[in-house]
């Protein structure tokens, strides 16, 4: 049974940094892309940032970019979000997604996703 299960979430003054991590298991990690998303209630779920199986492609949401770094550990099964220069517009639910495509970006295409951490950044 695949699980997927982030943490790292909480409550950051505007400015501070928060990482998240998200551990994979139930699956052979490095043959998934994974990626994350947020999604504020009432709005769309939406794109942060993804990464393929090997780490070399990444991409990032244009709100995010030069703030946000995605990196993976396929040893311990992680994917981590790291974010520096947090705003209150940041402040959303963050979902961890896996696919076994090598590599991808929509959301359509995540077939395996986790609870969600919530991040809250205070002005």
């Amino acid at each position: 049974q695949v699980q997927v299960v982030e943490s790292g979430g909480g409550l950051v003054q505007a400015g501070g940094s928060l990482r998240l991590t998200c551990t994979a298991s139930g699956l052979t990690f490095v043959d998934y892309a994974t990626a994350w998303f947020r999604q504020v209630p009432g709005k769309e779920r939406e794109g942060v940032s993804c990464i393929n199986w090997s780490g070399s492609l990444t991409h990032y949401a244009d709100s995010v970019k030069g703030r946000f770094t995605i990196s993976r550990d396929n040893a311990k099964n992680k994917v981590y979000l790291q974010m520096n220069s947090l705003k209150p517009e940041d402040t959303a639910m963050y979902y961890c997604a896996a696919t076994i495509n090598p590599y991808g970006c929509g959301l359509a295409e995540y077939k395996y996703w986790g609870q969600g951490t919530k991040v809250t950044v205070s002005s």
